[in-house]
C-alpha cells in the first residue's frame, strides 16, 4: 500500500517505543526498572474519580459542544485567574482529548508550507514532528547545558527570518527539567513582538516546580493576544489516561481551532470534562503531596547520578526528568540507552530522542518509587563501570 508522502515527515514519541521493548523483555522474565515513560506514578485523586462516576451514573455520555462544556471552560478561566497565571474569558478556552491536539491544531491553523517554526532542542519530539507534518520547516533552537538548558533569547532572535511564524516554548521543560526565568520570558516576548510572531507556550508541567514562581511569557504586556497557552490535567492531577487538555487562544484562533476539533474528534468525553471541573475546583493538597514526593526523588536521583564516575547531572527546576550528561563515557547516547536496557534492565531514553542537541545525554523519569530509583542507579553504575575507558 502506498502511503501519502506526508507520512514520511511524521515522527513518533520514543518513550512509547522503549516502553514496548521493555514490556517485551518483562514478558520473558527480565526485571525492568522503568525510567522511560513520562507520567506521574501517583493515583488520580479520589474526588476526581468520584466525579467521573457520578457523571456516568447521571448519563453524561453524549455529545457536548466541540470547544468544551460551558462549565469546564468557565472553571478553566477561573482556575487560571485564581492561581495567578492568567486572566482570560471562557470563550477563549478550547478543551481537547489530551494536550497534543492543541499543538496540532495551532500549527495547522497558522502555518503554511515553507513557514518556519522555532522550537527547543532538546525538546518534546512532537514539536518538530507536527510542524514538519503540516508542511512547515522546523528550526531548532539549541538548549545548552552552559545556559542551564534554557532558551537563549539572543540565539532565538538570530534564527528568526521573514518566514518565521511560530515560536514554541516549554517551561518547566521536558526533557531537561529546566525553567525559564522572568528575564528570559521578557526577552523572548520582545523578540515575538518585534517580529510579529505567535508563541505556543507549553506549560503542562507548570505545577511541578521546586521553588520559586512560574515565569510565563503570558505575564508580559501584549503577549496574551499572540500566545497560545497549552496545558492539561495529565501531569498536574495524575490523569494521563483521562486524555484531557486545553488551550487558551487569542480570539482569532478560537473559531478555526474549534473547526479543527469538529473535523477531527468532534468533542472531548462529557464525563471526563465533569471530572476535570472537580479537579480544578477540588482540594490542592494531593498536588502538593505529589510535588513534594517528586522533589525528594529528584534529589535522590541527582545525587546518585553525580556519584557515578563519568556522569554529571544538573538539578532540575521542575517537571520530573533528570537529564544527565554521559558524553564522557565515549558512547553515543542511543547506544548507552540500548546497553542499559539489554544488560541491566533499565529503560531510559537517549537525549537524541529529543533532538540532535540531546547527544551526550540521557533522560530519566524519576516519577517512580524511590526503591526502583535506587535499583536503577545501582544498575547504571554497574553498566558504566564496565564501559571501556569509563
Amino acid at each position: 500500500m502506498k502511503l501519502a508522502d506526508r507520512m514520511r515527515r511524521l515522527g513518533t514519541e520514543s518513550a512509547f517505543e522503549v516502553l514496548a521493548k521493555a514490556r517485551a523483555l518483562e514478558a520473558t522474565g527480565v526485571d525492568v526498572v522503568h525510567l522511560e515513560i513520562g507520567e506521574p506514578d501517583a493515583a488520580t485523586p479520589p474526588h476526581i474519580v468520584a466525579a467521573a462516576e457520578d457523571a456516568l451514573a447521571r448519563g453524561l455520555t453524549h455529545y457536548v459542544p466541540a470547544p468544551g462544556t460551558p462549565e469546564l471552560r468557565e472553571a478553566v478561566a477561573a482556575f487560571l485567574e485564581r492561581t495567578g497565571r492568567l486572566r482570560t474569558i471562557p470563550g477563549r478556552v478550547v478543551v481537547t482529548p489530551g494536550a497534543k491536539p492543541i499543538m496540532f491544531f495551532t500549527i495547522l491553523a497558522l502555518c503554511q508550507a515553507g513557514d518556519e517554526v522555532l522550537y527547543p532542542d532538546p525538546g518534546f519530539p512532537m514539536y518538530e514532528s507536527i510542524a514538519a507534518f503540516a508542511g512547515a520547516r522546523p528550526v531548532a533552537v539549541p538548549l545548552r547545558e552552559a545556559n542551564a538548558f534554557r532558551m537563549d533569547p539572543a540565539e532565538l532572535a538570530s534564527l528568526v527570518t521573514d518566514r518565521t511564524r511560530l515560536v514554541i516554548l516549554n517551561s518547566p521543560h521536558n526533557p531537561c527539567g529546566s525553567g525559564l526565568t522572568q528575564d528570559d520570558v521578557e526577552a523572548i516576548a520582545a523578540v515575538a513582538i518585534e517580529h510579529d510572531l505567535v508563541v505556543l507556550s507549553d506549560e503542562v508541567y507548570w505545577a511541578v516546580r521546586y521553588g520559586g514562581g512560574h515565569p510565563s511569557v503570558l505575564s508580559v504586556d501584549g503577549m496574551a493576544e499572540r500566545t497560545v497557552l497549552l496545558d492539561g490535567w495529565s501531569k498536574t492531577f495524575a490523569m494521563t489516561g483521562w486524555r484531557l487538555g486545553f488551550g487558551v487562544l487569542p480570539e482569532p484562533l478560537v473559531e478555526p481551532v474549534t473547526r479543527l476539533v469538529v473535523n477531527s474528534v468532534s468533542c472531548t468525553a462529557a464525563f471526563s470534562q465533569h471530572a476535570a471541573v472537580a479537579a480544578l475546583e477540588g482540594p490542592w493538597a494531593p498536588v502538593e503531596r505529589m510535588v513534594a514526593s517528586l522533589r525528594e526523588r529528584r534529589d535522590l536521583v541527582v545525587a546518585g547520578l553525580d556519584a557515578i564516575d563519568g556522569i554529571t547531572c544538573q538539578e532540575p527546576a521542575g517537571a520530573f526528568y533528570a537529564f544527565p550528561r554521559v558524553a564522557d563515557l565515549g558512547l553515543p547516547a542511543a547506544r548507552l540507552a540500548d546497553l542499559l536496557l539489554a544488560e541491566a534492565g533499565v529503560a531510559c531514553l537517549p537525549g537524541t530522542a529529543f533532538g540532535l542537541h540531546g547527544e551526550g545525554y540521557l533522560r530519566l523519569s524519576y516519577a517512580t518509587s524511590a526503591e526502583d530509583l535506587r535499583r536503577g542507579l545501582e544498575r547504571i553504575e554497574r553498566v558504566v563501570a564496565a564501559v571501556p575507558g569509563a
